[in-house]
């Protein structure tokens, strides 16, 4: 049996989700037409289900997005608004103006019921960090399969999504590996030159971009940043220090040096590479932690979804081998092949 997505607790009011999937067999198949259009529908969803899009990496088969998801309000939106919200979804001359007429046919008939159950339909897809990202791969694959004429599944499995703290070192980091993922691919040298990446439609010029990186430099900084501000802000956390390397998403060094062995064998003798020499490397914790922040926040969320762990297991924290000193922790440790 399945198990269900691992979400934040109710009483979080923001939840941020590392979220990533990819083509089935893990085809190259997108291009650049192809990254044009998820982005667009990409933001096209958020708008709709009322999530924020704090970064993104569309690769050739493969895509991430670190997305901010708020509680439902206790005070729905209007019949006006919800109606504006769908002509953007669905364009004017879409199923919004059937679903317009529906609701003034219910409320002029004194059906009140039948009007809210409709109105929740479209709810239910809101402040949800599954159903954004259910309607935005359904949405792209129906353009895929139409535009190349092909038919079937266009994902491997259902996506993958990690709990991130919204505090500076989690959300950075996740943020900051992100934006990264072109440059260890060796695809660009800068990612401002990779324009299907959150920092660099942010220095387009891209507001809702731009706007999304403010949460993680307001993050960091732990205030608010001025709007021109932000860009300067996240490009130091994305660059840190030093020289990029890395290894490619096929395990292979992009350029000659150390193998995973090697770093697995370092990172055993806790050899205490820094924060930003570790996001050079494909860390699996950042896909597949279940939960990433500081010992506190991990804490708290074992202890509100306690049902998902075995009955022998005494605290959730693990700090992640090879990074303690940055004090990050994730649910699951990963002991085998932390790196690559």
């Amino acid at each position: 049996m399945r198990r269900p997505r691992f979400k934040a607790p109710p009483e979080h009011p923001l939840a941020y989700y590392h979220c990533i999937s990819r083509v089935v067999d893990r085809q190259f198949v997108f291009g650049p037409p192809e990254k044009e259009q998820f982005v667009e529908f990409m933001r096209l969803y958020e708008r709709f289900c009322g999530v924020r899009v704090v970064t993104y990496c569309v690769m050739s088969n493969h895509f991430h997005v670190l997305v901010e998801v708020p509680q439902r309000p206790a005070a729905m939106p209007d019949d006006a608004t919800l109606i504006a919200l769908l002509k953007k979804l669905y364009g004017k001359g879409g199923g919004a103006g059937t679903i317009e007429q529906r609701l003034a046919y219910f409320r002029a008939e004194g059906a009140q019921a039948e009007a809210e159950a409709l109105r929740e339909s479209f709810f239910a897809q809101m402040w949800d960090v599954s159903a954004f990202m259910k309607l935005l791969k359904q949405r792209f694959t129906q353009w895929f399969n139409r535009t190349h004429r092909r038919k079937g599944t266009l994902w491997e499995e259902r996506f993958k999504s990690v709990l991130v703290e919204g505090a500076d070192n989690a959300l950075a980091t996740m943020a900051a590996y992100i934006d990264l993922n072109p440059v260890r691919a060796g695809i660009v040298g800068d990612p401002k030159d990779y324009r299907w990446c959150g920092y660099a439609a942010a220095v387009a010029g891209v507001k809702s971009a731009r706007n999304g990186l403010g949460i993680v430099a307001g993050a960091v900084r732990g205030s608010a940043v001025a709007a021109e501000a932000i860009l300067p802000e996240y490009r130091r956390l994305l660059f840190g220090r030093g020289e990029e390397s890395g290894l490619d998403e096929n395990g292979q060094a992009l350029r000659r040096g150390f193998t995973t062995a090697e770093v697995d064998a370092v990172l055993a003798a806790k050899g205490r590479l820094d924060h930003w020499q570790m996001l050079r490397c494909r860390v699996r914790y950042f896909a597949d932690g279940l939960a990433l922040g500081t010992k506190t926040f991990v804490n708290e969320v074992f202890a509100a979804r306690r049902e998902h762990f075995s009955p022998k297991r005494a605290t959730g924290a693990r700090a992640l081998r090879g990074m303690e000193a940055n004090g990050l922790c994730v649910l699951r440790d990963l002991r085998v092949r932390a790196v690559g």
